[in-house]
């Protein structure tokens, strides 16, 4: 079985990215290698904050979509794995 990570990029102008792979290791060298080119490319270097396994393609590229919908304050949320804040951040936004 296949391991596929999803993962969130912190760049240096100090916003995120979140991507989604196979191979972490190998995708976080091509990302600070500047191999992958767009948005990670023109924000050198890049720190890995946050990584998460699945077992399915599937769920990993659907919880990426999930993460790249939200905002900033619900991203480090899940960085800092505040999950009493996510679910806040989540409920105030249903709210309104």
């Amino acid at each position: 079985m296949k391991d596929y990570f999803v993962y969130i990029l912190k760049c240096s102008d100090d916003s995120y990215y979140t991507g989604v792979t196979n191979n972490l290791e190998k995708r976080i060298n091509e990302h600070q290698l500047g191999i992958i080119k767009g948005y990670t490319s023109k924000r050198l270097p890049v720190k890995l904050v946050f990584s998460e396994r699945f077992g399915d393609i599937n769920q990993a590229i659907r919880f990426e979509k999930q993460v790249k919908g939200w905002s900033r304050k619900k991203k480090e949320a899940l960085i800092n794995r505040n999950f009493d804040l996510l679910v806040t951040l989540s409920n105030t936004k249903k709210k309104k």
